[in-house]
């Protein structure tokens, strides 16, 4: 098949999947062309049937601002024309779906198979201002899928569309050669370390994560690394200041290698108001490191409460750190939580199923059943 990827261009968890789907497409013989901004961060190195669009909205003096869901449409149906395209796979409904849906008008046969992701539903596709063109993109889609059975009863609760959405879940690959050398320079002997990985946005709750280490690090020697940047990135670093445990915590900034730092962690901490799927969760029980998160949204479909880590109420940061420190002082028990979560991660998530999900869809898609 001959598949158009679209997605955004950051270290979301949108972004992630769509370019580890076009990779393991591409790496069974299709024909992969992923549609962005800029290079998607996990897009790296030369692979064959690999092709990357750069998408630019051109600005002119009509314009305030440059209309990116034009330019993206106008790409895709381009691309389309040109390499063949059957079906255009857009993850997130805005602009993507829409885009997607401007380029079936334009190349009639094109396909399209929609992926929704989380705040695509819950905060933009909700917004009265949004709705009805989430709702639409929902509607005239060839294909819906959502990376959680919670997602998909949120799309219905929030729409009221009545089609069928398929449930396809994230998946991680199994880790590559790992470097545990960095705890010599992340923390001193028998330090542990715990690892909090997202975007910096508020959903995230960052600053629950420094209040469960500031408990953790009373009972037990610990650093934290905090991976990823937003605009709640200044307020943590200020907080860590002002209570006296900056040299305690370091902030990394984005980085593309989080599998070395996973690789390097005790616990990972996921304190959110809500994660439709967490991705990252997934990624770090896939280099056996138990998770310690609210119970919400798409999470317990993920993490299993007491045999992956533990699930606690939003905000609870007590209670976090109380399951922190338990495992911290149990390492008998922390390893077979570890195992656990990598067994789960690599078996119920594993890239190969997951793949085959999306390919049997895009056959339904395309009527090659």
């Amino acid at each position: 098949m001959r598949i158009g990827i679209s997605c955004y261009s950051t270290f979301g968890g949108s972004g992630v999947v769509a370019t580890e789907v076009g990779k393991a497409l591409a790496a069974r013989g299709h024909e992969v062309h992923i549609l962005s901004p800029s290079v998607p961060p996990r897009l790296v190195g030369f692979e064959d049937r690999i092709n990357f669009h750069e998408v630019r909205a051109t600005t002119y003096p009509l314009f305030e601002d440059a209309p990116y869901s034009i330019a993206l449409g106008s790409k895709m149906a381009d691309v389309a024309e040109h390499h063949g395209l059957e079906i255009i796979h857009a993850h997130y409904a805005i602009p993507h779906a829409m885009a997607a849906l401007l380029a079936r008008m334009a190349i009639p046969g094109l396909k399209v198979v929609t992926t929704l992701h989380g705040t695509d539903i819950t905060v933009v596709g909700s917004d009265p201002s949004y709705l009805p063109m989430v709702k639409m993109a929902i509607r005239e889609s060839d294909g819906v899928t959502a990376v959680s059975e919670y997602l998909r009863d949120e799309t219905y609760r929030t729409f009221g569309v009545g089609r069928d959405i398929d449930v396809i879940g994230n998946f991680v690959e199994p880790p590559g050669q790992e470097r545990p050398d960095c705890r010599a320079w992340l923390a001193p002997r028998a330090t542990a370390v715990l690892t909090h990985i997202s975007n910096f946005r508020p959903v995230k709750r960052v600053m629950d994560v420094l209040k469960v280490f500031e408990l953790v690090r009373k009972e037990v020697p610990a650093r934290l690394v905090m991976v990823g940047d937003g605009p709640d990135r200044v307020e943590a670093e200020a907080y860590c200041r002002d209570r006296g445990f900056a040299s305690e915590v370091r902030f990394t900034g984005k980085q593309l290698d989080i599998g070395t730092v996973l690789a390097c962690s005790d616990l990972f901490l996921l304190p959110s108001a809500t994660e439709s799927f967490g991705l990252a969760a997934l990624e770090a029980m896939g280099h056996r490191v138990p998770v310690i998160a609210s119970r919400v949204g798409g999470l317990p479909e993920v993490v299993r409460h007491g045999i992956d880590g533990y699930l606690e109420p939003m905000g609870d940061v007590e209670a976090m750190a109380a399951d922190a420190v338990t495992l911290l002082r149990d390492e008998d028990l922390r390893l077979t939580m570890g195992d656990a979560a990598r067994e789960r991660a690599l078996g119920t998530f594993a890239e190969g199923p997951i793949v085959d999900q999306y390919e049997a869809l895009y056959r339904r898609v395309l009527g090659k059943d």
